[in-house]
């Protein structure tokens, strides 16, 4: 039944899809779609505003219109459904994809290096030191995870710089998504697991100059708040060029 009251209208003109907003909306009633914040339902949204304040574009305001009735038993419905998804995505064996099967490739010996020609000229061995990298299949309980220096890097990164590998993935456990069309609130829940479990040594963010791609830099943020930790952060961003335009610690 539809009743006239409050709720959320996004105008996709000034929608820019960083997904800054998904956070901060604990019904989940916004997700990014098509490169869009959506409404999920009309009855996950109550009205609130919550995410008002978040939208760097002004693309989000709260309007008086005819909806179903917000809906608290649909939320706790909508959300158990989710968690079981990301707990699937977690998990390799539940997943049955070969692909997220867990890796760990064996570091080179000094010797083997020394006697390596050099990556960047030859194209040689990758710096790759685990399988799988894209942060919906890498779980919070791969061992890779632990006491590691953590890359999390957009996945525009890796082919704008012309040195990738040599340059930022040397020495570091990867992990890799696009924050403008996954799903930001379960990347946060991720990355929330890892900081808590894992004694991260460092973290380093590498991300674009795109508006979309600066999300990620809330991602993590909200992730240590959820974990009760801190991590000493990089963040490093690339033009669209592949250059290094910024580079800051906190």
């Amino acid at each position: 039944m539809k009743i006239l009251r409050k709720i959320i209208k996004i105008d996709e003109e000034l929608c820019n899809g960083c997904g800054l907003c998904v956070p901060d909306c604990a019904e989940g009633s916004l997700q990014i779609i098509d490169g869009k914040a959506r409404l999920v339902a009309d009855k996950l949204c109550d009205g609130l505003g919550a995410c008002l304040g978040s939208c760097p574009t002004g693309a989000l305001q709260v309007i008086e219109r005819e909806a179903e009735d917000f809906s608290e038993e649909a939320v706790e419905e909508f959300l158990a459904q989710k968690k079981k998804q990301e707990a699937a995505l977690a998990s390799p064996r539940v997943s049955g994809c070969p692909s997220a099967r867990l890796q760990t490739f064996a570091p080179q010996t000094p010797c083997q290096m020394a006697n390596k020609p050099s990556l960047a000229v030859t194209g040689g061995t990758s710096a790759l030191s685990h399988w799988p990298i894209q942060i919906r299949l890498v779980p919070p309980t791969a061992p890779f995870l632990q006491n590691a220096d953590l890359l999390v890097a957009a996945d525009c990164t890796a082919v704008s710089a012309p040195n990738f590998q040599t340059d930022f993935l040397t020495g570091k456990v990867v992990m890799m998504g696009c924050p403008k069309f996954d799903d930001a609130q379960s990347y946060v829940q991720r990355f929330a697991d890892i900081i808590a479990t894992c004694n991260l040594n460092s973290l380093t963010i590498l991300i674009m100059e795109v508006p979309c791609c600066s999300s990620m830099i809330g991602i993590i943020k909200q992730a240590m708040e959820q974990a009760g930790k801190t991590v000493p952060v990089e963040q490093i961003t690339l033009s669209t060029r592949g250059e290094v335009i910024g580079r800051s610690k906190w």
